[in-house]
C-alpha cells in the first residue's frame, strides 16, 4: 500500500472558502483571508490507530541534531538521496502558501522571510516568489500550476491549504522532477523530496487530553474549541483527544469556532448557563482569550484549559494563575524549508519525513518563554525560532 505524508487515508472535508489569487514578492505581505468552516467530518473518519501510537511514541523520541537548532533535528529513519540536484548557484524557490491568515501563519512567514535574507546573504537562494492561496483549494492548485507553466522554479515549496484536494497539485509539482518541499499540512502522495513537520495532531491531542485528564474529575464538562474543519493537523487533533476524553469519562462536547472571539464567547456563555464547565480543549489558542473573558463575565471559576504558545494565552494564563498548558505546533517549522533547500543543492541527504520536536510550554517554562518574547506582539508565537536570524526582533515586533 502507498505510504502518505502523515495525514490521512480518509477522505477530507475539503474547505471552501471564498479568496482570489495573488502574487507576491518577497518584500509584499500577502492579502490575509479569514476561516470559515465547511461541513463538519467525524473524528473517527480521521483517526488512525498506528498513526496515533506512532506520534504517541514519538513524543519521547530522541532527535538527532542539537537542541540550539531545533528547526534542523529529525528523527532517524528513511533518509532522501538528493545527490542528483548538487548544484553551483543561487536558486529561485516558488513557494504556494495556503495563506497569512491567521497569527501562526503570519509569524512563521515572518520567520521564513528572514530566513529567505540570510540565505540570499550567503548567495544560496536568488529570490523567492509567493503565491498567496488565501485559503482556497482551488486557488492554490491554480497557483501551483502557475509556477510550473512559468518553468524557471528551482524547487517548489508546497504549504497545503487542505489534505486532499492539494494531493494532484503536489503530484504535478513532483513530475517536473525538481525537488518539492511539503511543509505544515500533508497530502496524500510521497512523492516530495521531503515533508516537513512537527510530531502531529495526534501528539498535540494526547498531551493536551491528558492534560486535562490529569486535572479534571469524572464526569467533568469540557467545552472544546475547533477553528475549522478538513485540515488534518486539526482533525487528528481532536481524534486522539476525544479517544482520551471518552475513555476517562470527560463529557467533552466540541464545536467549530472559525476562531472568531464573538462567538467563541458565545459558546462558553451558552454552557455555562446549562451548568459547571471544567475544562476548555483548543485545537489552536486563537481566541483562548476570549474563551478566558467568557468564564471571567460570568464571574464563575477559571477552567482548567489548554491554548497554544500564542503570546495573548500566555499572558493571559499568567494574569490569571489558572490551570493551563500550551501545546504547540512548532512554528519554527517555517524556516526549516529553506534549509531544507540549501540541503538539497548542496547534494546532502536529508530525511524523507522531516519530523520535528513538538513541546508543550508548561506553567514551570512559562515564565521563561514570556521573558525571550518580551516586547512581541499578543499573535506572536512564542516558539518561533527566529532569534538568530536578521531582523530580530523588529521584523516580528513591526507586523
Amino acid at each position: 500500500m502507498r505510504r502518505t505524508f502523515r495525514a490521512t487515508l480518509a477522505s477530507a472535508a475539503v474547505l471552501a472558502l471564498l479568496a482570489g489569487c495573488s502574487t507576491d514578492t518577497i518584500e509584499d505581505e500577502p492579502d490575509t483571508g479569514s476561516d470559515s468552516s465547511s461541513e463538519e467530518s467525524s473524528s473517527e473518519e480521521w483517526f488512525v490507530q498506528a498513526d496515533y501510537e506512532e506520534q504517541d511514541a514519538q513524543r519521547s523520541a530522541t532527535f538527532e541534531g542539537s537542541d540550539e537548532e531545533p528547526w534542523l533535528q529529525y528523527i532517524d529513519g528513511e533518509m532522501t538521496d538528493t545527490s542528483e540536484y548538487k548544484s553551483q548557484g543561487a536558486k529561485k524557490v516558488c513557494f504556494a502558501n495556503a495563506s497569512v491568515s491567521n497569527p501562526w501563519r503570519q509569524t512563521g512567514f515572518i520567520t521564513m522571510k528572514q530566513q529567505l535574507k540570510a540565505l540570499k546573504d550567503q548567495g544560496v537562494i536568488s529570490e523567492m516568489e509567493v503565491r498567496d492561496a488565501q485559503d482556497d483549494d482551488n486557488t492554490q492548485l491554480a497557483d501551483i500550476d502557475y509556477f510550473i507553466s512559468e518553468g524557471n522554479c528551482d524547487a517548489f515549496i508546497i504549504s497545503p491549504n487542505s489534505t486532499a484536494a492539494m494531493t494532484p497539485g503536489v503530484e504535478r509539482a513532483c513530475e517536473t522532477g525538481k525537488p518539492v518541499i511539503v511543509f505544515d499540512r500533508g497530502v496524500e502522495t510521497d512523492c516530495a523530496t521531503t515533508f516537513i513537520h512537527p510530531i502531529g495532531g495526534y501528539a498535540w491531542g494526547i498531551d493536551t487530553a491528558e492534560f486535562l485528564v490529569d486535572n479534571l474529575e469524572e464526569g467533568d464538562k469540557v467545552v472544546a474549541l475547533r477553528i475549522l474543519p478538513g485540515v488534518d493537523v486539526l482533525e487528528t487533533r481532536w481524534a486522539a483527544a476525544e479517544k482520551i476524553f471518552e475513555e476517562n469519562g470527560i463529557e467533552a462536547e466540541d464545536f467549530f469556532t472559525g476562531a472568531d472571539p464573538t462567538e467563541i464567547k458565545k459558546i462558553i456563555t451558552d454552557a455555562l448557563n446549562q451548568g459547571e464547565v471544567a475544562g476548555v480543549w483548543m485545537d489552536a489558542g486563537d481566541g483562548a482569550v476570549a474563551a478566558i473573558e467568557a468564564f471571567e463575565d460570568a464571574g464563575v471559576d477559571y477552567p482548567v484549559m489548554t491554548g497554544e504558545d500564542e503570546m495573548s494565552f500566555l499572558r493571559k494564563w499568567e494574569e490569571t494563575g489558572l490551570t493551563g498548558l500550551a501545546p504547540v505546533y512548532s512554528n519554527f517549522q517555517w524556516r526549516t524549508p529553506l534549509l531544507a533547500v540549501e540541503k538539497i543543492f548542496a547534494g546532502e541527504e536529508i530525511p524523507r519525513e522531516w519530523v520535528l520536536p513538538q513541546e508543550p510550554i508548561t506553567e514551570d517554562e512559562r515564565a521563561e518563554f514570556l521573558a525571550a518574547n518580551e516586547g512581541m506582539p499578543d499573535g506572536h508565537y512564542a516558539k518561533f525560532g527566529g532569534q538568530d536570524l536578521p531582523g530580530f526582533p523588529e521584523a516580528w515586533q513591526d507586523r
